[in-house]
This record gives structure tokens, sequence and C-alpha cells, in this order.
């Protein structure tokens, strides 16, 4: 970046880093200090600000909506549409704040609702639909439910471990839930390694659904709606029930599987145990073999016996979610196009986080080569498919199929995936072309944050007309921009980071750079220090730090990728270069001083690991 552009980023002239001793606790661990003065930028000043907003916010809701016990005060119900796993997203990005540095309530709050909800749901019962009669969950994990519900029940917990890697009932039940998909519990034979396949999408903690499902199965037992709010447009139980009429095809794997693996992954994070990194792997390994055997299409039914379609008539495209699945809204009472293949790109991003291998982005680069070899020009505007069904391809969306594009080119970094991929005003500003995007997102991140709050007042929702998805969109949790400014991180949730990405929930950390706070011994910035993360490359990184308390001096701990799986080389400032060859480094920032690093790496080199730097 030119010394310009840093001036206008800064506010002030940046100096350059001391090395200094390092203690040695179980190995050398380079320290660095920065002296110079620096002005408080707009950026830092707002990053500040929006961690302390998100905070205060999250805890007047939680005040409002949670007990004591930690349980979601709610109309409390079986089914897809507003089940347990809607009462757990009502933290969605809590932990991901804490682990940016938000205040240490915000991590006491999640974790009672964590526990509350586990307890909540377990004595939970349905009485038509046979599989929850015992209980919505048994061994705390929801009985039976396909993967677009699991990953959003899970959306917490696949990132709890950021900030509370040591809780020995984090490692217990990452081990147990990963058993589950792992063929290791007799109670839910849901894989079978012969074939490799995840037996249905129906699946859970009581095993594999290896019937057709019914619409009672997904939407739950029948309830009066009237005085409730109903998210999906629903006026009636039936309603909803109808719904689900055509949701039946469930035997059988379904790339939506795909996102067990985060499962494992976190599992893999905390020991390295291999059994963990080798099923994770092998898992997607079966799945683009399969894309490849299927003319470089993920087929969306692969049966018992491990052939590509044969539970759903012999079709590559079938099966609930899958690629010809478009079935009626009884609110509208028309069709619409729920295919849930795109989502299911997640595994392929752990298995690229575990190897670096490019294999696994390979296979979505050439299935988008598929989408895009049917396109057409209606009107003259170009159009791709998303569809495929018993008439052929359908779907069709203006413009060449992208989705996904902008992840892969920020998990691989090359030109050509870049050239593939939409324009983004974070992009852009990466590529020194959009230098006002640090300050107006993180002033949209505040003003996400008050909305919200002001929906929250206007609520008039009580605990016996309020179901579980009823305050999702009230959550005033906000970190898109926290995660983009501060880590260079993707934020794959819902919605996804990038007009082209698909909306999923459930997935791992994602980012260039973590943070850590070595003096109170917790994850995230430390107190009064900002960063901004302005440029990206496939081997270096560069960002400016800056503490903003002007009395006292702060120590922060920088860490290559999410989980410390990028080692690097070394630090420069200023012509000055300073050897590293660590997943982290420790620096000390004087009162009111700052500093512009530049980060030479060597990206996914190392095994991920969900401990914190001391630990290690």
């Amino acid at each position: 970046m030119a010394a310009s552009r840093r001036s206008v980023l800064c506010g002030a002239a940046l100096g350059a880093l001391a090395l200094a001793a390092a203690p040695r606790a179980r190995a050398a661990t380079p320290r660095l200090t920065g002296s110079t003065p620096m002005s408080p930028p707009a950026w830092a000043l707002l990053q500040r600000q929006l961690l302390r907003a998100n905070a205060e916010a999250c805890q007047v809701f939680y005040d409002r909506y949670f007990d004591e016990r930690g349980y979601f005060l709610c109309f409390e119900r079986w089914g897809a549409n507003d089940g347990p796993d809607d009462a757990i997203e009502n933290f969605n990005d809590w932990p991901l704040l804490h682990a940016l540095g938000g205040a240490e309530i915000v991590r006491t709050m999640y974790t009672q609702g964590w526990e509350g909800h586990l307890r909540q749901y377990t004595a939970a019962k349905t009485t038509e639909v046979e599989i929850a009669r015992e209980g919505m969950f048994y061994k705390e994990f929801n009985v039976q439910l396909d993967w677009q519900h699991h990953a959003e029940e899970m959306t917490l917990f696949h990132v709890q471990g950021l900030s509370d890697p040591n809780n020995p009932r984090f490692a217990d039940r990452a081990r147990r839930f990963s058993a589950l998909y792992m063929g290791e519990d007799p109670d839910a034979p849901n894989y079978d390694p012969e074939h490799r396949v995840i037996r249905s999408l129906m699946n859970g903690s009581r095993g594999p659904m290896l019937r057709k499902a019914t619409a009672l199965d997904w939407a739950g037992d029948p309830f009066d709606t009237a005085g409730f709010f109903m998210e999906h447009g629903e006026d009636t139980y039936e309603q909803t029930l109808h719904h689900y009429d055509e949701y039946t095809d469930v035997v059988g794997d379904h790339p939506l599987n795909l996102f067990a693996t985060t499962l494992a992954l976190n599992a893999f994070m905390i020991d390295h145990e291999a059994k963990y990194r080798d099923w994770l792997l092998g898992y997607v390994d079966a799945w683009a073999e399969r894309a490849k055997q299927n003319d470089d299409l993920i087929p969306s039914n692969v049966g018992l016996d491990g052939v590509i379609g044969s539970a759903a008539d012999g079709n590559w495209w079938g099966g609930t979610y899958g690629w010809g699945f478009s079935p009626v809204n009884p609110v509208t009472g028309l069709r619409e196009d729920r295919s849930r293949v795109f989502r299911t790109i997640l595994g392929f991003f752990n298995a690229y986080l575990l190897t670096g291998d490019d294999r696994y982005l390979d296979t979505w680069r050439k299935q988008a080569d598929r989408l895009n070899a049917e396109k057409r020009t209606v009107d003259g505007q170009i159009q791709t498919p998303t569809m495929f069904g018993p008439d052929g391809w359908y779907g069709w969306k203006n413009g060449l199929h992208q989705t996904n594009s902008l992840d892969i080119w920020w998990f691989s970094m090359k030109p050509s995936d870049r050239a593939r991929a939409p324009d983004h005003p974070w992009v852009a500003f990466l590529e020194g072309r959009n230098p006002d995007f640090p300050e107006a997102a993180l002033r949209d991140g505040l003003a996400q944050v008050a909305t919200r709050a002001e929906l929250q007042r206007q609520d008039t929702t009580t605990p016996d007309t309020r179901l579980a998805d009823a305050c999702l969109d009230i959550n005033p949790a906000r970190v898109t921009a926290l995660m983009q400014t501060m880590m260079g991180a993707i934020h794959i949730a819902r919605p996804g980071w990038s007009p082209t990405t698909a909306n999923a929930g459930g997935s791992p950390l994602y980012a260039r750079l973590r943070y850590f706070d070595p003096d109170n011994r917790r994850a995230g910035m430390p107190e009064d220090v900002a960063a901004l993360v302005d440029r990206m490359t496939d081997d270096e990184t560069a960002v400016t730090l800056i503490n903003l308390n002007v009395t006292e001096a702060r120590t922060v701990t920088v860490q290559g990728g999410g989980y410390g799986e990028h080692r690097i080389r070394s630090v420069t400032i200023s012509d000055a270069r300073q050897a590293v060859d660590a997943a982290t480094f420790t620096v000390t920032l004087a009162p009111g001083s700052g500093a512009h690093l530049v980060l030479a790496m060597d990206r996914y080199v190392n095994p991920p690991t969900l401990r914190f730097p001391w630990d290690r």
C-alpha cells in the first residue's frame, strides 16, 4: 500500500517496531513494541463504539427474552419452521462478538442460553410427532431433522470454542456430536463407512429416517396460530402443514449433510486426534468424486448403496432440497425453487481449511463452469440456470453463475478466481479502490444495532404468543463490518457476506487474522485497541493496530488465521523486517500509539487449533 494511502487510513506517521526479549513459557513468542503516536482515525473510534453498542444491546435483549435458567421465553414447538433451532438462533453472532473483543458479559449470556436451551428442549416433548415424544433433544442433540436446520441449531456451538476452548463440556460435546456422524454411536446409525454416505436427509441423535417423510414430521404438532407472529406468512396451522406436503423424499445422502463436517472440524481442533480429520476429508472426498462422476455437478441424491440418484428413481437431481425441488408455497399457491445445493460448499471450505488443497475449491469452479455453459440470452440479457428437473434446466437468473465465487477467491487469493467473481465494496477497499469503506461499513453496523434495538422496543409479543423464530430479525448483534475490518474475515451467516453468497448457518471462523488479550487471558482485541486489515494477498497481510488509550499501554497477540492455520514468516514496518516464523506474535502499543504492519505469511500450513496461544 502506498504511503499516501496509509496516511489517509491512520491519520499519522507510522513508526518503527522494536523487537523485545520474549518470555519462554512453552516456546519463544516474538514480541514487538509500537511507540509512534497516532491520531485516532474515525474507523478506530467507530470499531470500539460498535463493540460497545453490540454488547449493550445484547444485554437488553437477553434480559427481556431469556429467564434466569437461560430458557428462551416462548411457546415451545417442534418443527422446521419454529423449533429448537430457532430458539438458539437468537444468539447468532454473539460468540463472534465476544471473540472480536466484546464485553465478557456477552460470553456469560450466550453460554447460559446455550446450556439453558439444551435443558429446555430435552424436556420439551411432542404429542403427535413420534420421533420427539420422549424429548426434542436426546443426548443434547436434535433427535432428527435435516442439516439446514441442524446447522442453524449449531451456529452458536460451532464458534463457542473461539472464546472457551478449555470448557470440558464443549470438548465432550464436540466429540459426542461428531460420533453421531462417524458411525461411533449405536443409538444413531447415521453413517455408512463402506459407502461413505449419511443415510438420510433427516438424521440426528436417534438416527436416520429411512422412510418417506410426512408433512407432520416437518411441521410439528397442530396448534392454534391465532395471536402468533408467523414468520413464514401462514395464517393457519394447516398452511404450515401443507408447506411440507412435498418434503417426502429424504432417504439417502444429500449434500446438506456436508454441514456435519464442522462438528468433526471442531473435535479435531481440540487436540488434533487424526480420526476426525480423516473422517472429514474422506466424506468431502466422496462428494467430490460424485461430482466428477456426474459431469462436474454435485448430485442432490445418493442412495444407501452409494449410487448417485438410486434413492430418487435414478435421478441425480432428485430428493427434498435437491436440484429439482420446487414445492408449492401454500401461502401464495406458487411453486418456489428451494434447492439447497449451493449452500453446501461449507464442507469443502472446511476441507480446504485443514489442507490448503486447491482441488476442494476446483470442484466448485467446475460446477460453475457447467452452469455457465448452459447460459442463454433473453432480450439481450445473459441468464444461467439454478435448477434441474425432468424437463431439464430451469430457475433461470440474470447474469453468469457467480454464487460463492467471492468466497472461493478469498480462500485461494488467485487472480483467476478474482476474475470470475463480482465486485464488492469490501473487496474494492482491499484493492485500493474504496477508501471510505471502513467508516461507512462501521457506521452502517451501528445503524443496524440501533434499528434492531428500536424494533425490540416496539415488539408486543409475550411468552405465550411468541414462537421461537419471532425475534430472529431483532437480535441486535451486528458483526460483519467488525469481522471484515478487524480480521479480514468472511462472514458466512444469514445473510452471507456478499450478495452472491448462498445463505448458510453453522460455519466456523474463516479469518485472515485473529487477536487475543494476553493480559486478561481471553480471546479478542484488548480494550481500547482497534485494527484495520487494509490489504490481503496470497502471502501478505497488511494491518494497522492502534491503542486509543492515551494513558495506558495495551498488549495484543496477533494470530495468523482464525485457528492459527497460517504461519507468519515475518513482520515489516518502515522497511524494517522482524522474523516471526510462528502462528502468533505479540505487540505492546504505547499509550496513544499505533503501527502499520505487513505480515509475510504461509497460509494453511499449520494444523488449525482452538488452543489459546499461551496454552500451546
